[in-house]
């Protein structure tokens, strides 16, 4: 509570200024996602967040950042709400309150039409930044909820970038499904190979979205 009162400080103490990125970080909390993996993708957002490379265009760029966790059809929670990045302190109050998140739902089923559809609603609230990503990370196809691909069109049609995260257990299933109906078409897939590669591809995948060159 007291590292989101801290950014919520740190916002109202700052004047606007112009914001390059609006960036919807949504992880998958599903019941396929165990306490341990839960932690290596909070774990993971939160050193790619403090990467040097990374953290010097957040701030440059005055980039807005909000993290929504995500699984069934009524369970997504904005667990971080927007927060631009107007200086490293507040980069690194951020990450700090990533990597003390608590979990949002458990043994909960995996629906990212209603997941998608949230972020974009949240998006209503967000800074006026000229472009606008939502970053889909999860490990599994649907099992509940409505069609996805409606809400990518959705995206498309409000000038929303969808990328996403596919967190592979053997071969490219969720990455196939990703590319097949959730990312928009200017969009990309980022392949994990496994929860324990979800760093490595969390950091890339931010580098690209955020980087002056991407879009």
């Amino acid at each position: 509570m007291l590292l989101r009162a801290l950014i919520i400080c740190l916002c109202l103490s700052q004047p606007a200024q112009a914001c390059r990125t609006a960036l919807i970080l949504a992880m998958d909390v599903s019941q396929s996602v165990d306490p341990g993996e839960y932690r290596i993708q909070i774990d993971g957002l939160a050193a790619a967040l403090r990467d040097p490379e990374i953290a010097e265009i957040l701030v440059r760029d005055q980039v807005a950042l909000s993290v929504i966790q995500w699984s069934g059809v009524d369970a997504q929670e904005v667990s971080l709400d927007w927060t631009q990045m107007f200086s490293p302190s507040h980069v690194q109050i951020f990450a700090a309150a990533v990597e003390r998140l608590p979990r949002a739902f458990v043994m909960s089923n995996t629906a990212p039409a209603e997941a998608l559809g949230m972020a974009l609603r949240h998006f209503d609230t967000s800074p006026d930044c000229d472009r606008r990503i939502i970053d889909m990370s999860g490990d599994g196809t649907p099992n509940a909820g409505a069609e996805v691909s409606r809400v990518r069109r959705a995206a498309e049609r409000a000038g929303v970038t969808v990328n996403g995260l596919a967190i592979e257990g053997l071969g490219r299933a969720i990455t196939n499904f990703y590319q097949r109906h959730v990312i928009t078409a200017d969009g990309f897939v980022e392949t994990a190979r496994g929860h324990r590669d979800y760093a490595r591809a969390i950091r890339r995948k931010i580098l690209r979205e955020i980087s002056s060159v991407f879009g």
